[in-house]
């Protein structure tokens, strides 16, 4: 028997060299929206940005796309990706926050949000942080409903302290 969904506002990013999309879900899970796009400028600015976005929404987890390659493959994209989520985490852990992150497979979510929006007429070229957006708004909308399906929430936990995968929760 499945767990039954944990009720929650999760934040999705979708982490690039230059930009980080961000999006939120309610606190049923039912609907993601995007929240905002953080130039990449250095780790503190961006990452100080996110944390401001964290402490604002009180998520029960932030969820971050892995840039896995089509054939499964971890290149170096999916190694920067996972050292940015440790920072992360550990950005929150220096300001007394504990918000589990999830590592997911994000194979295909901006190729996915940039036909969105160009079916919607949108020309991705000038949008390019709109699809970031659109990208973490897939992320955590597949996250939610992988979990309300199977009742196991998605990915692989990161650790809290670099240690290896934990469940750790917020107090």
């Amino acid at each position: 028997m499945s767990e039954p969904f944990r009720r929650g506002i999760r934040i999705g990013l979708d982490v690039g060299s230059v930009r980080v999309g961000v999006a939120r879900t309610d606190p049923d899970g039912i609907l993601a929206v995007p929240v905002a796009t953080v130039k990449r400028s250095s780790k503190q600015v961006d990452i100080a940005e996110i944390v401001a976005l964290v402490t604002e929404y009180e998520p029960v987890e932030i969820v971050v796309g892995l840039p896995i390659g089509l054939g499964g493959a971890h290149g170096p994209a999916v190694q920067a990706v996972t050292d940015y989520a440790r920072d992360l985490s550990n950005a929150l852990a220096g300001n007394g926050i504990k918000v589990p992150i999830r590592l997911i497979d994000e194979r295909m979510s901006t190729m996915q949000a940039t036909r969105q929006l160009q079916s919607a007429g949108r020309d991705a070229r000038e949008g390019r942080s709109v699809i970031d957006q659109a990208a973490a708004v897939i992320i955590v909308q597949q996250a939610v409903d992988q979990e309300r399906a199977t009742g196991i929430p998605p990915g692989e936990l990161l650790a809290a302290n670099d240690a290896g995968p934990t469940d750790w929760i917020r107090d």
